[in-house]
């Protein structure tokens, strides 16, 4: 098996295969949600504002993430499954905050910090779609953390729990040997 996802579907149950394609499409759609709110923050031309430029790198993260959700899906190292679920509690809680502070101060958010170029009303409406799917974010992000961790489960029953138990059975195999062949 050698991988925290294998490879081919021949390879693993049909559980496990669902799982996996529900990872990938959930990552997927979290690029695309991210990648929709770095555009809409632009579209409120907030760039000369720190936390403009904030907003911009919290979803450059979330994408991040999600990339590494993708890589993780398709490694075989678990470097990348360790490096994708810190990305993803970090920015799920950042997500989540912003968007209560989003839906819950939207005209202090918006004239207070953002300096946006933007009429109010319509600072207000865009304001609020990246809000809405700030928190489409913070739900998948959730349950992207939920299936990378049975994925994990997945994996460890598949291969390097099976390999795992193995190796204990050969071990206490050894110790019924005479004492010379024991290492």
């Amino acid at each position: 098996m050698g991988g925290l996802y294998p490879q081919a579907s021949s390879e693993m149950s049909s559980a496990h295969y669902r799982t996996h394609k529900i990872f990938l499409l959930s990552n997927y759609i979290l690029l695309g949600a991210a990648s929709s709110c770095i555009f809409l923050i632009l579209s409120l031309r907030l760039i000369p504002s720190a936390i403009g430029f904030l907003l911009i790198l919290l979803h450059a993260i979330t994408i991040a993430g999600a990339i590494s959700g993708c890589a993780a899906a398709n490694s075989s190292s678990g470097r990348w499954h360790g490096a994708h679920m810190v990305a993803t509690v970090l920015t799920a809680i950042l997500q989540g905050s912003v968007a209560v502070l989003i839906f819950t101060r939207t005209s202090e958010f918006l004239l207070g910090g953002l300096r946006s170029y933007v009429r109010e009303d319509d600072g207000a409406i865009i304001l609020r779609m990246v809000g809405g799917l700030g928190v489409l974010i913070f739900c998948l992000e959730w349950v992207v953390l939920a299936l990378a961790f049975v994925l994990r489960y997945y994996a460890y029953v598949d291969g390097d729990g099976a390999r795992r138990n193995a190796k204990v059975q050969s071990d206490e195999e050894m110790r019924n040997w005479p004492w010379p062949f024991q290492v």
